[in-house]
């Protein structure tokens, strides 16, 4: 059962919690304006949040390459801000942790239940402060195993649980 209500949320996080996370108000395109005002709010966070990898500057940005992403605005404001992006691989979504652990984890507790807005909005910011610290260990150390497998592969293209 399908509803026809669509919110999109923005989620970012590290190995012990989410960092920032917000959600689109209905009808606002995510493109590289909108999401250069995310990132000052991450920023904002990051410093409240992990002040020592702030300080050092060690705390580092991965996201896919969407067209908000990788926009020369974005990428201005990134490196304007000094903040270290880890690259990401064309076409590769395997490589990205919110398409692989976190999204399931949000689909498998909200599966088969029509929400109105607000109602999904909360159900999933409540999904999301049930995770603990060691899920998101977990998360990266998966993560890890996916770029060595796709540095073992050379690039090429894999799926599922076979070593390339």
């Amino acid at each position: 059962m399908r509803s026809n209500i669509k919110s999109m949320l923005i989620c970012i996080f590290d190995q012990k919690r989410i960092v920032h996370k917000e959600i689109v108000p209905p009808g606002q395109t995510v493109h590289a304006a909108f999401y250069v005002e995310v990132f000052k709010r991450l920023q904002e966070n990051v410093r409240r949040k992990r002040p020592d990898q702030w300080r050092n500057n060690t705390w580092l940005l991965h996201h896919d390459n969407a067209p908000a992403h990788t926009a020369l605005l974005t990428r201005w404001f990134l490196t304007d801000n000094n903040m270290t992006v880890v690259p990401h691989p064309p076409y590769s979504p395997d490589l990205a942790p919110r398409d692989f652990f976190l999204f399931p984890k949000l689909k498998m507790k909200l599966k088969g239940r029509r929400f109105q807005t607000e109602e999904i909005q909360a159900e999933s910011q409540a999904i999301l402060n049930t995770l603990r610290e060691n899920d998101f260990q977990e998360c990266f150390k998966n993560w890890q195993r996916c770029w060595d497998r796709c540095q073992a592969s050379e690039g090429d293209y894999f799926e599922g649980d076979a070593s390339p």
